[in-house]
């Protein structure tokens, strides 16, 4: 029993003493924490990025099944004109010319609009922001 009593104060007195942590180990503690939030944000964003893309990428194909939908639909309504127009008497020739014209007069107006929209450059107001000053106005 004796030896047994000093084996166990023998472990006591080689165990090391807890010491509290000093300002290196606090510092190497907060850069460690710092990378790990660091890279928990990188990773998040790299994820939300993603979804971003995926969902972009469904939004871009419904449009170009509803501008299929949308062409097929307006070849129709011509279609459907010209059949009208013919049964009211006028001739080929001029079925086509009106419907050609109709959509001579549609792409116009379009073109208009799309004049309309890039008056403006974009990026004006970060554009003003580095410069300091107003932007000139679009002739």
């Amino acid at each position: 029993m004796a030896r047994s009593a000093s084996a166990t104060q023998g472990m006591a007195d080689s165990a090391p003493l807890r010491r509290s942590p000093g300002l290196g180990d606090l510092l190497g503690h907060l850069i460690g924490e710092s990378r790990e939030l660091v890279s928990d944000y990188a990773l998040l964003a790299a994820l939300d990025a993603r979804r971003a893309a995926i969902r972009l990428a469904l939004l871009l194909g419904a449009v170009l099944i509803a501008a299929v939908l949308v062409v097929t639909a307006w070849m129709a309504l011509v279609a459907g004109g010209i059949i009208y127009l013919l049964g009211q008497g006028a001739s080929w020739i001029t079925a086509l010319l009106v419907a050609a014209l109709i959509n001579l007069a549609g792409a116009g107006a379009l073109g208009w609009w799309v004049r309309n929209l890039v008056t403006e450059m974009p990026f004006t107001a970060l554009v003003r922001q580095l410069r300091a000053g107003a932007p000139k106005e679009p002739s």
